[in-house]
């Protein structure tokens, strides 16, 4: 698709859309190529597994911690209950 048609689909200016597509061209997802006056843009799917992969680690890390300190305020009220 090109960044027009890209930049129709959304409620946000053609400059931010262009600015979307440099980040994400930058982390390899989306690969641009120009065919005359029109950029178009491919995503490159198979990188979201990278990026699940990461996210994946944090999700496990965070759950981790937050179930440890609900843990502990459960224990605390209980503590000022008693």
């Amino acid at each position: 698709m090109n960044v027009n048609g890209l930049a129709e689909k959304f409620k946000i200016s053609r400059p931010a859309i262009s600015k979307h597509i440099k980040i994400l061209s930058e982390c390899g997802l989306v690969v641009t190529t120009q065919e005359g006056r029109d950029k178009y843009c491919e995503m490159k799917f198979e990188k979201l597994n990278e990026v699940s992969t990461w996210v994946e680690q944090y999700r496990k890390f965070w759950e981790e911690k937050l179930d440890a300190l609900d843990n502990y305020l459960t224990t605390l009220q209980a503590k000022k209950k008693k």
